[in-house]
């Protein structure tokens, strides 16, 4: 195994995306082509940086993009994962009156939208769409919880890219690595070069 695979390695990258680099010299090599915007979130995530940092807000932004991608898909009428996604931003901005309460109670209400699309029919690509709302808000407002929330954290931004691909999921799996391929774009629009891995 190439040495800079190792890292990823160490971090329990998952084997799908580990077996893909090994057709790259390098991380940058990997990232200027990767296909898989949650592979890219995922390892942002694990790299971004203390709670509130100016690294993790950006990431936060990367997220809630990705979550728009979901928004076709939310039943017309229902404005909480907009909501959410909006306030995640506002407070990823810093803008001021926007704080990380108002995020979580964002996030809470854009969950609710993914329990009520469950629960009243049987929509999956709305349900979905909502969750990637409150998994986009999820990574802004667990960034300041404690150390035993940092696994959820961990896994909330790739979540978000996910959530947005589901429903292209339905209808096949060429729709949903384009979904993925679009939250990659969005990544490499906010980190152009590959962030890099930490010294062991």
């Amino acid at each position: 195994m190439k040495a800079w695979i190792e890292p990823l390695k160490e971090m329990k990258a998952c084997g799908d995306a580990l077996e893909w680099c090994k057709g790259y010299e390098s991380l940058d090599k990997a990232w200027a082509v990767c296909p898989r915007g949650d592979w890219m979130l995922w390892l942002l995530r694990k790299l971004s940086g203390n709670p509130e940092s100016a690294s993790r807000k950006k990431l936060v932004l990367v997220t809630c993009q990705c979550a728009r991608l979901s928004l076709p898909y939310v039943k017309v009428g229902e404005l909480r994962p907009l909501r959410a996604i909006e306030i995640a931003e506002a407070w990823a901005r810093g803008d001021d009156g926007i704080t990380l309460e108002d995020v979580i109670i964002a996030s809470f209400a854009a969950h609710a939208a993914y329990a009520a699309a469950h629960a009243s029919y049987a929509a999956a690509d709305a349900a979905h769409a909502a969750y990637a709302a409150h998994a986009a808000s999820y990574a802004a407002a667990s960034a300041s919880a404690s150390a035993d929330y940092a696994a959820s954290a961990a896994s909330a931004a790739a979540h978000a890219a996910y959530a947005a691909d589901y429903a292209a999921y339905a209808a096949d799996a060429a729709a949903r690595l384009k979904t993925l391929a679009k939250c990659a774009d969005i990544a490499r629009q906010y980190y152009p070069v590959a962030p890099k891995l930490k010294d062991k």
